[in-house]
């Protein structure tokens, strides 16, 4: 099972709203949860991906395709963890644009 596939889609989401520049904040507004539930889907998410810091995420999916990894539609074995409508994650980048191995990243 290749790391993605074990993520929720709540946390591939959060990722992606990482990946975009994205406060903790700023995403728990987006998707309609607190600042701490964030915090816990980033926690999850680094133990499961090998990442230790948002930054490391954001390269982390920067690398692996960004918008394309998003939207990978491959079935996995994640549940949703359902916090209502799923927000549309946008491949634009906030507060300028930056690099990681060639990629552009927020």
């Amino acid at each position: 099972m290749m790391p993605r596939e074990r993520l929720t889609e709540k946390e591939i989401q959060v990722a992606g709203l990482v990946w975009q520049g994205l406060t903790n904040r700023e995403i728990g507004r987006q998707v309609g949860t607190t600042e701490q539930v964030i915090k816990n889907h980033l926690r999850s998410t680094f133990d499961k991906l090998g990442v230790w810091t948002r930054l490391e995420l954001a390269m982390y999916v920067a690398s692996h395709g960004g918008k394309e990894w998003l939207q990978d539609t491959r079935p996995h074995q994640g549940v949703d963890s359902g916090y209502g409508n799923e927000a549309e994650v946008q491949g634009d980048f906030r507060n300028g644009e930056r690099e990681a191995n060639g990629k552009k990243i927020a």
